[in-house]
């Protein structure tokens, strides 16, 4: 299925929002809860797939979504059609700190691998699926799981990284990255883990016990911040208590717990 040629603009730095234009019948899929705001118009629908499995029997659409439920996602990807006689504007907003990544999947080779929970929204035509890691230790230890996502069609795509997005294009070059770092990449690559160092590197480097290794000829994102080291830092900084009024890094607070009893 051919996906529907649509526009889009991105504002902002660091919170961005992706505004996407629709010409009359034109209809982009993005993840439950992700709109930000619509203009007047635009009619929208969730419904347990993307589209692609429209000739699926409800099993088959049972299917899909159950697919969907294994990588933590929602069950439902809601569907905004411009039902109106002129252009119209649907907005959709990054859930943290980060970039929104564009992705032309025709000039990509029609397909893109991903983090289960990178996806923001495409062009209606786009197919989500769900993709294997293909060696048993990726799988455990990978820091994503068995569970990667997979994005085929010809259109546009939007995935959403934490902090700054680096792009590597890999002529058949190795690249290792911490597991939490990879936002996804295209065909040509293969994607492993390997140990990071002995082990005292392993255990004292500050790196975690293990790296991804990407080979091949594609391209590769990456992030600088993944939400699970914000979501890290942000537990151990915060108050243990929620009447604690003095900061946990200060020395009044510190030395204010000797006088609580």
């Amino acid at each position: 299925m051919n996906a529907h040629e649509i526009d889009y603009e991105i504002l902002g730095d660091d919170m961005q929002i992706i505004e996407v234009e629709l010409d009359p019948g034109e209809t982009v899929i993005a993840e439950a809860g992700a709109m930000n705001y619509m203009e007047d118009g635009i009619a929208f629908e969730a419904r347990m797939g993307d589209g692609s499995e429209a000739g699926d029997d409800f099993f088959g659409k049972l299917l899909q979504a159950g697919k969907r439920a294994i990588t933590g996602e929602s069950l439902f990807l809601t569907h905004f059609t411009n039902r109106g006689r002129g252009k119209r504007r649907v907005a959709f907003a990054a859930p943290y700190p980060g970039k929104i990544v564009p992705l032309d999947l025709a000039s990509l080779g029609g397909h893109f691998t991903c983090q289960k929970d990178a996806f923001l929204c495409a062009a209606y035509g786009t197919k989500l699926d769900i993709a294997f890691a293909k060696r048993l230790g990726t799988g455990f230890f990978g820091g994503e799981g068995f569970i990667l996502e997979s994005l085929r069609g010809d259109g546009k795509a939007f995935v959403h990284a934490g902090g700054t997005v680096v792009k590597k294009v890999l002529d058949g070059e190795t690249l290792r990255v911490d597991t939490g770092c990879l936002v996804g990449f295209t065909d040509g690559i293969d994607y492993d883990i390997e140990r990071a160092g002995n082990l005292k590197s392993m255990v004292f480097g500050g790196e975690g016990l293990f790296l991804a290794t990407l080979r091949g000829r594609g391209t590769v994102y990456l992030q600088s911040l993944p939400f699970s080291r914000l979501a890290d830092r942000v537990i151990a900084h915060a108050p243990r208590a929620a009447g604690n009024s003095v900061g946990e890094g200060s020395l009044l607070g510190g030395l204010g717990k000797l006088f609580e009893q």
